[in-house]
């Protein structure tokens, strides 16, 4: 009776170890995470450069219907 507990418990355990299915959604949840931070960062710093462009066309337009 006690090795057959013994035997399961050890069954148990190895399919414990043997299920990655926990472990690989913290993976992905921590890469998500950091491609997160990464698309805030790089769209902060491109916004103003962004808007620099749009203020430059937009004075050139103004410019060029002042002028006509």
């Amino acid at each position: 009776m006690l090795t057959k507990l013994i035997v399961r418990a050890k069954n148990a355990i190895w399919r414990l170890k043997q299920n990655k299915s926990g472990q690989t959604l913290v993976e992905y949840a921590l890469i998500l995470a950091f491609i997160s931070v990464v698309a805030i960062v790089v769209l902060q710093a491109l916004g103003t450069k962004v808007t620099q462009v749009f203020s430059t066309i937009s004075s050139q337009i103004d410019k060029a219907n002042s002028a006509s």
